[in-house]
């Protein structure tokens, strides 16, 4: 049998800080070209944020640059189809970029319009990015009983750092990471990968790792291991 290492859970909370990169698109080619051009955070920062500003509404929100383009373009279809790319088959920010730039330039491509589209005075596109400030929490597992204990009570910025962006920090694991490779919990580690976190408020996706853990622990209990 191999030897697993069980390294503590560390749970982590984030803050962060947005800013204009004084930048602004009035049309798709201006668009393209910005989002080829800023930083992958910016990237980040418009296909991400409006995870945490839907707390409590179930509505599924699209990124910016869909909500942008159908209702200030009024290219609904092209908006359809930033709208659906799938981020949970997306592991990196450049793998975001690069979709979103390839969606775009095919749309283009296609219609071959010969007058773009601008948007009206006072509403074009602006780029922002963000600053991250990862901070350490008090609350430390060593086994599945902590864990799920500080899941139920840390706050909703920690489980999406944990979530969303864990990934992106070299040296802090995600949960299914940290479950995997601590405490051999291979197949829990899968159930936390393929639920869908896109689709859910926060503190539903809280409720759904919490229910997950619990089942875990159930079946421990009864023996299977």
């Amino acid at each position: 049998m191999v030897s697993v290492k069980k390294e503590p859970f560390k749970f982590y909370t984030r803050q962060n800080i947005i800013y204009l990169l004084g930048r602004k698109a009035h049309n798709l080619e201006e668009l393209l070209s910005g989002i080829k051009e800023v930083p992958a955070m910016s990237i980040y920062h418009h296909t991400h944020h409006y995870l945490e500003m839907h707390e409590f509404l179930s509505p599924e929100p699209p990124n910016d640059y869909a909500y942008w383009i159908t209702n200030i373009l009024l290219e609904k279809l092209l908006g359809e189809e930033v709208a659906s790319i799938d981020l949970r088959q997306l592991s990196t920010i450049e793998e975001i970029r690069s979709r979103l730039i390839e969606v775009i330039e095919s749309y283009l491509q296609a219609t071959q319009e010969t007058t773009l589209r601008y948007a009206p005075n006072g509403q074009e596109f602006h780029f922002m990015s963000a600053r991250t400030f990862v901070f350490p929490t008090k609350y430390k597992a060593i086994d599945l009983k902590q864990f799920l204990k500080y899941l139920k009570k840390v706050s909703l910025h920690s489980i999406y750092f944990h979530v969303f962006e864990a990934g992106l920090e070299k040296q802090i694991p995600d949960f299914a990471t940290w479950l995997s490779s601590s405490l051999n919990e291979s197949t829990l580690a899968k159930e936390f990968r393929k639920m869908d976190p896109y689709t859910q408020t926060l503190e539903n996706l809280r409720q759904t790792l919490i229910k997950i853990v619990e089942n875990r622990l159930k079946e421990i209990e009864n023996g299977n291991s």
